[in-house]
């Protein structure tokens, strides 16, 4: 039998993942809670990691806001 942290990647190894991917692990984590997992050591693991999946999604969408504040301070300024 494995043990839960063997099914579930540790919270640390989340800074390498696009948002697209970090979402949609997030998605199949917040599935795995849903349904309920088997003892409560896994559920914890599992709780770990959608918090670290949702702060990388929190920092992607920062990036691309101050991107996008960036690109309409530019263009203000080219008018």
């Amino acid at each position: 039998m494995t043990s839960p942290e063997a099914a579930v990647p540790a919270p640390g190894d989340v800074a390498s993942l696009s948002f697209e991917d970090a979402r949609d692990e997030l998605i199949r984590v917040v599935a795995r809670l849903e349904q309920g997992a088997p003892t409560l050591e896994e559920s914890l693991t599992l709780w770990e990691r959608g918090e670290a999946l949702a702060a990388r999604c929190e920092e992607w969408l920062a990036g691309a806001r101050r991107r996008l504040d960036a690109a309409r301070v530019t263009d203000g300024n080219a008018e």
